[in-house]
C-alpha cells in the first residue's frame, strides 16, 4: 500500500485492459470494472470523463475468469455467478460483459447465460462516477475529479456535463438513480432455463474543443496473408487492428486521416511519430502516408516565433487543444508545438518514399511548396550555431529539453554518465537530412524543377563533415557518438541511435556493417530487440525510458536500415528478437519494454508506464513481415 504522503507516481499500464477507437479509449481492470487503478477510466480527448464503472450482482458476486479482447475496439469479460448454480460441480450460470467503444461512443451489453433448469432472477447494477479530469494531471499522479452536474432528461438517460464537455448515459431499461458522486443504473432481469437474458448501456461523449476527430470510413488496405512464422501473421492481424483504432482526421478536413501516436497520453497528431508509423507501414498503405504528409503540410512553419519553436518549413511535434502542462517537470507546450528536430527531415523523406511506392504525381506535386519549405529549413534554418550540423536547443526554458525521438531529460548522456549540455546535434538527424537532401533533389529533377544540384552538394558536404566529426573509439568499439554537444566534442555512449544511420547513405558500406555488429552484439541486443543503450554505458539501466529499454519502433527502424544495406542476416537477427518479444506481450507491442537479457528472462519484461497501443510499434510488425521474408505476400 501507498502512503499518503507519497509524492504522486506516473499510472501503470501493464496490467490494465484497453479497448479504443481514437480519440476515445477505455482503460479498466480484467473484470472490466475501471476505478481500482490510478489509470482507469473512459476518455475522451485529452480529458478522463468517467473515473469509475462498477458492476456489481445482488444474488452473486461474479468470479471473472477471461479476458478476451476482439480486435482493438472491442473486449469481452467472461465471469462466473456460482452463488446462483445448482449443488453439481460444473459451473452454470455465466456472465458475459462485452465493450466496445466507437469514436465518442462506449457501448456495454450484459449477459447472464444459463444452464439450468430452472429460470433465474437476477438483479444487475453499474455504478458509473464522473471525472472530468485533465490527463496530464492522470499522468502525473494528481488528478482529481472536477466539478460536475447531471440531470435527468428522459427516463433510463442521463446527461453529465461539466464546462462545455459532456457525456449522455443511455439505459431505456433500467432504473437509474442520481446522487451526488455519481450515476447508479439497475435492471432485475430472468433468465429462462437454459437460456440467456441481456441487459445494455450506452455512453456519448462530446467535447466541442476537440482539435482531432475520430473517422468512420474503412481502411484503405486488406490484411495480408504471410507465410513462414506464425508469428509474424499473429502480430500483422492485431497491429493492423491497432493502426485501424489509432486513425484519426482533423475537424475540417475529414478525409485526410493520419495516426494518433498511440493511448492512453498521445491520441492525437505528432510529427515525428505519424510519419515513422505511415513510413513503415507504407508497404500495405501509401494513401495514409499521402494524407499524413497533407495533414503536416497544414500546419508547416511560416515564421520564426521562440515560444513555439515554430521556423519557416519546420514540421510541428504536436497539435493539442490547450498548452500541455506537465507537472513537477517545469514544462509548459503551446498547443501547436514545433519542438522537434527530426520531423522536417522525415517528412521530406516520406514524401519520396510514398512517391516511389505508387503516389501519384499530381499529389505530389501539390506539395511542391511544403517540400521547398522543408528543404529550406535544413539548409537555413535547421543549424542554430553554424556548425553544419542540424541541431537543436530550448530557447524557453520550459519546453523541450531533448528534441529527438530520446526526448526525455537523460537521454542525451556521456559513458561516464554525465548529460550533455546543447545545442545537441544528434547522430541520427543528420542521417535523415543527407537522405532527405539527396530525395529532396530526385523529386525536384523528377518534377523538373531547379535546386536539386545545391541539395546535392549541400548533402555531400555533410557526410564529410559527419564522417570527421561523429566517429569515436571506446572500449566497445569504433561507432558513430550519439550527438555532438555544444562543444562540438562527440558524446561517447553506444546507443541505438546509430542503428538509424543505416540505409540513409551516410555512412560507407564498410562503416555500416561495423555499426550492425555492434548493435547485434550482446551489449545492444537482448534478444528481444535492440536497446537504446549499450549494457557497457554507466547510464545503463533496463527499465530507463530511454537508456536502456527496448523501444519496438526504434529495433524495428534498425532492421529496415540492415536490410537496405543489404545486411539481411543481421536484420533477420533483430527481427527474431521482435517476434519473440511480440509473442511475449500477445501481439499487441507497447510502446517499450525492458532491455533485460533473453538469457535471463523467458518472456520480455514490461515498461509497466509503456503506452499500448502505439502507432509505430504497430507498424513496427509490418516491416517484421518483410525482412521475415514475406513481401511478396504484403498487397495494398
Amino acid at each position: 500500500m501507498t502512503d499518503s504522503t507519497s509524492p504522486p507516481v506516473q499510472p501503470l499500464l501493464s496490467d490494465a485492459v484497453i479497448a479504443l477507437r481514437a480519440p476515445t479509449q477505455v482503460w479498466s481492470g480484467r473484470s472490466g470494472d475501471l476505478g481500482a487503478s490510478a489509470i482507469d477510466g473512459v476518455y475522451h480527448g485529452d480529458v478522463r470523463h468517467v473515473r469509475a464503472v462498477a458492476l456489481t450482482v445482488d444474488a452473486a458476486r461474479p468470479e471473472w475468469i477471461s479476458v478476451a479482447p476482439r480486435g482493438a475496439s472491442a473486449v469481452v469479460f467472461g465471469g462466473l455467478l456460482r452463488a446462483l448454480d445448482d449443488p453439481t460441480p460444473d459451473p452454470k450460470v455465466r456472465l458475459r460483459r462485452e465493450r466496445v467503444v466507437g469514436d465518442g461512443v462506449v457501448e456495454e451489453t450484459l449477459t447472464v447465460i444459463s444452464h439450468l433448469d430452472e429460470q433465474v432472477e437476477v438483479g444487475l447494477r453499474v455504478r458509473i462516477e464522473p471525472d472530468f479530469a485533465p490527463l496530464q494531471q492522470i499522468k502525473a499522479g494528481i488528478a482529481g475529479p472536477e466539478v460536475w452536474t447531471a440531470v435527468t432528461e428522459a427516463p433510463g438517460s442521463v446527461t453529465v456535463r461539466a464546462a462545455e464537455r459532456s457525456f449522455v448515459i443511455d439505459a431505456p431499461d433500467a432504473g437509474v438513480e442520481v446522487d451526488a458522486d455519481g450515476i447508479t443504473l439497475r435492471w432485475r432481469v430472468t433468465a429462462l432455463p437454459r437460456a440467456a437474458v441481456a441487459a445494455s448501456w450506452t455512453l456519448r461523449l462530446d467535447d466541442p474543443g476537440l482539435v482531432v476527430r475520430g473517422t468512420t470510413r474503412p481502411v484503405s488496405w486488406t490484411v495480408p496473408h504471410v507465410g513462414g512464422d506464425p508469428r509474424v501473421q499473429r502480430w500483422m492481424d492485431a497491429a493492423l487492428g491497432d493502426l485501424d483504432a489509432l486513425r484519426l482526421t482533423l475537424p475540417d478536413l475529414p478525409g485526410e486521416e493520419f495516426y494518433a501516436a498511440g493511448a492512453p497520453w498521445f491520441l492525437t497528431l505528432f510529427g515525428r511519430d505519424s510519419l515513422w508509423a505511415a513510413r513503415l507501414a507504407l508497404p500495405v498503405d501509401h494513401r495514409m502516408a499521402a494524407s499524413t504528409l497533407r495533414v503536416l503540410a497544414r500546419f508547416q512553419g511560416t515564421r520564426t516565433d521562440v515560444g513555439t519553436a515554430e521556423q519557416p518549413g519546420k514540421i510541428l511535434h504536436e497539435l493539442r487543444g490547450e498548452p500541455l502542462v506537465i507537472p513537477g517537470e517545469d514544462v509548459i507546450l503551446p498547443p501547436v508545438y514545433y519542438g522537434t528536430v527530426d520531423a522536417t527531415a522525415l517528412w521530406v523523406c516520406l514524401l519520396a518514399d510514398a512517391w516511389r511506392a505508387g503516389m501519384p504525381e499530381g499529389e505530389v506535386r501539390a506539395l511542391l511548396p511544403a517540400l521547398r519549405g522543408a528543404l529550406d529549413w535544413l539548409l537555413h534554418h535547421g543549424d542554430s550555431d553554424g556548425d553544419g550540423f542540424i541541431d537543436y536547443i530550448d530557447e524557453t526554458g520550459h519546453g523541450l529539453a531533448n528534441q529527438g525521438w530520446k526526448d526525455s531529460g537523460d537521454s542525451i548522456q556521456w559513458r561516464s554518465g554525465e548529460l550533455a549540455e546543447g545545442p545537441i546535434a544528434l547522430c541520427e538527424v543528420q542521417g535523415y537530412a543527407y537522405e532527405a537532401a539527396r530525395a529532396g533533389a530526385d523529386l525536384l529533377d523528377h518534377l523538373g524543377e531547379p535546386g536539386s544540384a545545391e541539395l546535392r552538394s549541400w548533402a555531400t558536404t555533410l557526410k564529410a563533415r559527419f564522417a570527421e566529426a561523429y566517429w569515436v573509439t571506446t572500449e566497445e568499439g569504433r561507432y558513430p557518438a550519439i550527438a555532438l554537444d555544444r562543444h562540438k566534442q562527440p558524446v561517447d555512449t553506444l546507443t541505438s541511435n546509430i542503428g538509424h544511420l543505416l540505409g540513409t547513405g551516410i555512412l560507407e558500406p564498410d562503416e555500416e556493417a561495423e555499426v550492425a555488429a555492434l548493435l547485434t552484439g550482446p551489449s545492444m541486443l537482448s534478444g528481444y530487440g535492440v536497446r537504446t543503450m549499450s549494457t557497457g554505458a554507466r547510464g545503463y539501466w533496463p527499465l530507463s525510458y530511454h537508456g536502456g529499454s527496448v523501444w519496438t519502433h526504434d529495433s524495428a527502424i534498425i532492421a529496415r536500415g540492415m536490410a537496405l544495406a543489404g545486411l539481411h542476416d543481421a536484420a533477420a537477427t533483430v527481427v527474431d528478437g521482435l517476434l519473440a518479444a511480440a509473442e511475449g506481450f500477445g501481439f499487441r507491442m507497447p510502446e517499450l519494454h525492458s532491455g533485460d537479457s533473453a538469457a535471463e528472462t523467458s518472456v520480455p519484461t514490461p515498461y509497466p508506464a509503456a503506452c499500448r497501443p502505439q502507432a509505430w510499434s504497430a507498424a513496427a510488425a509490418i516491416t517484421a513481415a518483410q525482412i521475415a521474408g514475406a513481401q511478396s505476400t504484403l498487397t495494398t
